[in-house]
């Protein structure tokens, strides 16, 4: 499914990947994210996705003239995660109606997990 919507030039279909790779581009503009994640429905794990699969995290819901959006992130320890999810859904919100013409009817953001930092070294 797309979102699509005429005017007196024409028509204009966008693609739910094309949505979902905006909402995760602007998502990484803001500070206290890791990164997008994909959640292994196996196990259950939360793997943080590299910017090539950005839109993997992001689902993208199409219903009628309704855009929903569901992001999973990873967020850095020691952020206010509170916050840090309120600014993600501004920044989505703002770009997808400035840049695109799109207004989300809902971003929810379900935060996956939380890295510690020099995680590993």
């Amino acid at each position: 499914m797309e979102k699509e919507w005429t005017n007196n030039y024409g028509k204009v279909t966008i693609a739910k990947e094309v949505i979902a790779k905006i909402a995760g581009l602007a998502a990484m503009e803001c500070y206290g994210l890791v990164g997008m994640a994909s959640v292994k429905v196996q196990d259950g794990i939360a793997q943080l996705l590299g910017w090539e699969n950005l839109s993997k995290g992001v689902i993208v819901d199409i219903d009628d003239d309704e855009v929903n959006l569901e992001l999973n992130i990873i967020v850095e320890y020691g952020t206010n995660i509170h916050q840090v999810a309120n600014n993600i859904i501004e920044r989505i919100d703002y770009t997808l109606r400035e840049k695109v013409g799109i207004e989300a009817s809902t971003i929810d953001v379900n935060v996956q997990g939380v890295r510690v930092a020099n995680a590993g070294r």
